[in-house]
């Protein structure tokens, strides 16, 4: 293989398109709540009440990010996604309820109660901004094919080991921090998130199936239904899950 996966995570957040969409829900969240002057804030001018909110959202939604990949490890947010909502909750509201306190104590001059009192508020946004980014997130990315125009190819094909070099690619498989390339002349693996190579993988035909897969639209030769869910049957007798998030927008692609 031409990598080797070690005992050491790598944590990194890359500015694709599910952080870009946490930044935007957390700050029309926190715009919300300056206009409506929550949590008894109507005596401060908006001006003041956007300095306080935006920033703490902004940092919240960073937080959230570390933490979404956290849980995503340990729960399927394709089948449950409200028990990753109350995951995400718990594990998040602790540490933003110091961050609260901490700059609320330092804006107003320390007259704004204890540290337990900002538990409950905090909370509350969490909750509604988890359940937005989850739910949110229900839609499958979907790459296409490049222009017969002599437009460059997909990038991703610059990252096939040297014995794929050249193989067509059926399907994309997330393994901890590496992908697993199924091609027509084997497979191996590369590290990288899945993620970032959604990305790369325009000018390709093809679309996420599962928060673990990508599958090239023309490798499909049949599917299958079990347990409420579907299969699809790749060449090389590959088996790509499709999950209850993505399977209706898959449908309606007349993917299967």
């Amino acid at each position: 293989m031409s990598a080797t996966p070690t005992t050491h995570d790598v944590v990194r957040i890359a500015i694709d398109r599910s952080f870009l969409r946490g930044i935007v829900v957390a700050l029309a969240v926190g715009g919300m709540l300056a206009l409506t002057s929550a949590f008894g804030m109507s005596g401060l001018t908006l001006t003041a009440r956007l300095a306080y909110w935006l920033p703490l959202m902004l940092a919240g939604a960073i937080w959230g990010e570390v933490c979404s990949r956290l849980v995503d490890r340990w729960i399927d947010m394709d089948r449950r996604p409200w028990l990753s909502v109350v995951a995400l909750t718990v594990v998040m509201s602790g540490p933003l309820s110091v961050l609260v306190w901490a700059v609320t104590r330092s804006v107003f001059d320390g007259g704004t109660g204890g540290l337990l009192d900002y538990l409950g508020p905090v909370v509350i946004v969490t909750t509604a901004v988890s359940t937005l980014n989850v739910f949110l997130s229900r839609k499958p990315v979907q790459t296409h094919a490049a222009p017969v125009d002599g437009s460059a190819p997909a990038r991703f094909l610059d990252r096939l080991p040297m014995k794929l070099k050249g193989a067509t690619i059926r399907a994309v498989e997330s393994e901890d921090h590496y992908l697993r390339i199924h091609t027509d002349r084997g497979s191996d693996l590369i590290l990288m998130r899945l993620s970032d190579a959604l990305i790369e993988l325009e000018g390709l035909e093809g679309a996420q199936t599962h928060r673990g897969w990508w599958v090239a639209r023309e490798a499909v030769r049949g599917v299958s239904r079990g347990d409420g869910r579907a299969t699809l049957t790749l060449d090389g007798n590959i088996q790509a899950p499709v999950s209850r998030r993505y399977a209706k927008a898959l449908r309606d692609a007349g993917w299967y």
